[in-house]
């Protein structure tokens, strides 16, 4: 429940090859052979700036997209304070649900893909309260499970910020889902609402559809939720997407 931070009860009803095979992949069935984890230096936002590069002066921020119109032309975009534009193709990198309530007319395919993972909702602050972790610093970790007197519907868990990303401070920065409470409102930084995605069998049928689903009406989707629900997952999916990108513009295999 902690790895896809949903719920105790809905971690029941995740298809067991999917599971086994998230565990597989990144050396957790085993005890003591493990994969070696390594970090970006200076944090993952410092792999935004190479990315970037090539077209900073074209990102719009606080412009969230309110429409995407297809037609046999082109693609037509309206994003929040600015007219509506008209491009070849257009990649949406976003949540399924979000895709799917960006399309002015979407197709019964995308429907039924993008239709098919649902999200749940968490609470997410960014704090120093070194009072979440464990009481003995030798069993900090990256990722720390509370075990709560009372059961919540919602997983609670703390990440130690300076493990995860290599941060050399003074300060311990954790952010900890869905145990605002026990926080000290003296430390908190900020509060964020996050949603994450929640696979049932048929999310995970539908991921298979991914390549099908590209291409429709000029648009190709990418994002984590094509697989496994973390980064490497969304970068994976890019890479498909503008495979899929190439086989139906420029014809290639």
């Amino acid at each position: 429940a902690a790895i896809w931070s949903t719920d105790h009860d809905s971690m029941f009803a995740f298809p067991a090859r999917f599971f086994v095979q998230f565990f597989h992949n990144h050396g957790m069935l085993s005890v003591d052979v493990r994969p070696e984890w390594f970090v970006i230096k200076g944090g993952s936002s410092e792999y935004l700036k190479p990315l970037i590069a090539g077209h900073k002066d074209k990102i719009r921020l606080s412009a969230p997209v309110e429409n995407v119109r297809r037609t046999a032309g082109g693609v037509f975009v309206k994003a929040t304070g600015y007219e509506e534009e008209r491009f070849d193709y257009v990649f949406i990198a976003s949540h399924s649900d979000q895709a799917l309530s960006s399309l002015a007319e979407p197709t019964p395919l995308e429907n039924e893909v993008l239709g098919a993972i649902p999200y749940i909702n968490n609470e997410v602050v960014l704090h120093y309260d070194q009072s979440l972790l464990p009481k003995r610093k030798l069993a900090w970790g990256a990722w720390n499970y509370h075990l709560l007197k009372e059961k919540k519907e919602r997983v609670a868990l703390t990440y130690n910020m300076n493990i995860l990303q290599s941060l050399k401070s003074d300060y311990t920065f954790n952010v900890t889902l869905n145990n605002t409470a026990a926080i000290d409102p003296k430390k908190i930084i900020k509060v964020l609402q996050y949603t994450h995605p929640f696979f049932s069998v048929d999310g995970v049928k539908a991921q298979q559809k991914h390549s099908e689903l590209n291409g429709q009406n000029r648009t190709y989707y990418c994002g984590a939720y094509w697989r496994y629900g973390f980064h490497e997952d969304g970068v994976v999916s890019a890479l498909q997407a503008l495979k899929d990108f190439n086989r139906d513009v420029l014809g290639e295999q």
